[in-house]
């Protein structure tokens, strides 16, 4: 048995969130280099500039307007009755350093291919002479310096009123078009080199594009300033004052103690059960073959995986700073490669509260989103509970996080013995929570507004014991279930949710870059100022002033939410 209904069949972004995006509409457009420029020339093309019959200039061949138009005054200049022309826009330049990164990219080849063949590869150098190794060094060197040099030379980007243009490719050009409206995250990262040198990336995250753009390297200060750029254009602020604006002021919410951080780590169980597997089979692998090439090529790679989950982990997630600016919520962090990050508003589908087993004696959890088009999974990696429900609030624009989760009925145990005991759900009327896990537990909160459908299924089992799975999908592509709920229970379910998800696209307050939640409509355009919003229906100009998030109050529970506590 699998029904379905959803309120929004094509996943189409509504006016509070991204969802997923209609497929005849891309976040880019790549095309060849002279064509992806054809916008800056068209003032200059000869055939455009004589007005043929193809041109759209609304010319005649001779060069003479057609309509009842008066010639210009004996005073006026020749051709003053023609409208201006578009200036170009501006090309820059990555930084200098640039070269030595690419320059990589030959050398990089080489190794490569030594190391899928270490064996063919040592016995071709070791036939090689001495100078035949020099003079191929000698041409390698040179080569790879040449080309980093030349793909920086190459490379180029602008900023336009509606996408940022990025031109690159030494022998195939390419020229990426990213829409500014388009936009759902600019983030700053510094790898350690970089940070020595002073330089930055920025990365881009564009709606309906699997990969990030982005332009590697900037100066520090540079960096900066173009993401703020590109933050105020997607804003709908004028390129005259996109250049004023600024980087948006930001306040900081959170900040994780390193030494609260490694606690969590080594209170994970996962830390310890990949460190033991790392030492136990390599050591059986010894004891069964003696072979050390065996042992070796067992135990690396299952050290090296140890290593990521606690190591690595305490890396990344290292002085993680969570702070709170107009065009959404800050993410900073990182030991050796600093990375500043940005949760755009609106575009969280879900947020999932963790918490492990060891945890919960210290009352700790870790937070995780589903942003639309993004891979921003982190909101706090460790945190306690009274921190996580205040930013939480923040996120979800004042939702309260239930406290209480209804579990499915005693016959369940029939279907998943003792686990069924881990399954909860709650609904109040902002969020659509559930529960899953006995020992490593995971809530699950999606706003109404972002619901996309919602499904029933029901096997064989299931149907005899009465019991249905209720799932709910996001425009994350993700799904949050809702198991082994009563048959009865999860059909009422599965209408009132599609009732309830067209009812919060309808009421949910649009979120625009650099704007927070706006209370008045707005037009097609979007956001021109700082307190005017736009909406994507296009229902009217309007201004509004945008509530504070964290102030707004959450909605009691529906009937029926109640039940035996979860905690």
């Amino acid at each position: 048995m699998n029904e379905e209904t959803g309120p929004y069949p094509d996943k189409a972004a509504g006016p509070g969130g991204a969802g997923l995006q209609p497929s005849g509409d891309a976040g880019r457009d790549e095309r060849s280099g002279e064509r992806g420029s054809s916008r800056s020339r068209a003032g200059s093309d000869p055939a455009g500039a004589r007005g043929g019959p193809d041109s759209g200039t609304g010319q005649a061949e001779d060069g003479t307007r057609p309509g009842p138009e008066s010639p210009p005054g004996p005073g006026d200049p020749p051709g003053s009755s023609d409208p201006p022309e578009a200036a170009p826009p501006a090309e820059r330049r990555l930084h200098p350093v640039t070269p030595l990164r690419r320059a990589w990219a030959p050398v990089a080849l080489l190794a490569g291919w030594a190391l899928h063949d270490p064996n063919s590869a040592y016995r071709h150098v070791s036939e090689l002479a001495t100078e035949t190794l020099l003079l191929g060094l000698g041409v390698l060197l040179p080569a790879a310096a040449l080309y980093g040099f030349l793909s920086w030379w190459v490379t180029h980007f602008s900023v336009t009123d509606t996408e940022l243009r990025i031109r690159t490719g030494v022998l195939f050009r390419r020229t990426a078009h990213i829409r500014l409206d388009r936009l759902q995250a600019v983030d700053v990262t510094q790898p350690l080199l970089a940070r020595f040198l002073g330089v930055a990336k920025l990365k881009m995250d564009v709606i309906g594009t699997s990969s990030k753009d982005e332009l590697a390297y900037l100066g520090e200060a540079v960096a900066r300033a173009l993401r703020a750029e590109l933050l105020a254009r997607a804003a709908g602020f004028s390129p005259e004052e996109a250049g004023e604006v600024g980087e948006a002021p930001v306040r900081e919410l959170v900040r994780v103690a390193p030494r609260m951080l490694a606690v969590s780590l080594l209170l994970t169980a996962t830390t310890w059960l990949s460190l033991i597997g790392a030492l136990l089979v390599p050591g059986f692998l010894w004891f069964a073959t003696h072979n050390l090439w065996t042992v070796l090529a067992a135990g690396v790679p299952l050290l090296g995986a140890a290593g990521a989950r606690s190591a690595g982990r305490f890396v990344r997630e290292y002085d993680w700073t969570l702070g709170e600016s107009p065009d959404g919520l800050r993410l900073d962090h990182g030991l050796l490669d600093r990375s500043h990050e940005t949760v755009p508003p609106g575009r969280v589908q879900t947020v999932r509260i963790v918490e492990p087993w060891l945890w919960r004696r210290l009352g700790w959890v870790r937070v995780e989103l589903d942003v639309a088009g993004s891979d921003n999974g982190v909101l706090l990696p460790v945190a306690d509970h009274a921190t996580a429900r205040e930013i939480i609030g923040r996120v979800l624009a004042g939702a309260e996080v239930p406290r209480e989760f209804v579990r499915p009925p005693g016959r369940a145990a029939w279907c998943v013995p003792a686990w069924w005991r881990g399954y909860g759900l709650a609904v109040t009327d902002r969020l659509f929570a559930a529960r899953h896990g006995l020992f490593h537990r995971t809530v699950a909160l999606v706003p109404h507004a972002k619901v996309q459908s919602v499904r029933l299924e029901q096997g064989p089992w299931q149907r005899r014991q009465g019991v249905a799975d209720l799932h709910v999908d996001t425009g994350a592509s993700e799904t949050v279930t809702a198991h082994l709920r009563d048959a009865d229970e999860a059909a009422t379910l599965l209408r009132h949710q599609a009732d309830r998800s067209r009812t919060g696209r309808r009421t949910a307050q649009p979120d625009r870059w650099m704007t927070g939640a706006a209370t008045g409509g707005g037009t097609e355009s979007g956001t021109r100022s700082g307190t005017r919003s736009g909406t994507r229906s296009g229902t009217g100009a309007g201004e509004g002033t945008g509530p504070d998030p964290g102030r707004e109050a959450g909605g009691g529970t529906f009937p029926g939410a109640g039940g035996v506590s979860g905690e």
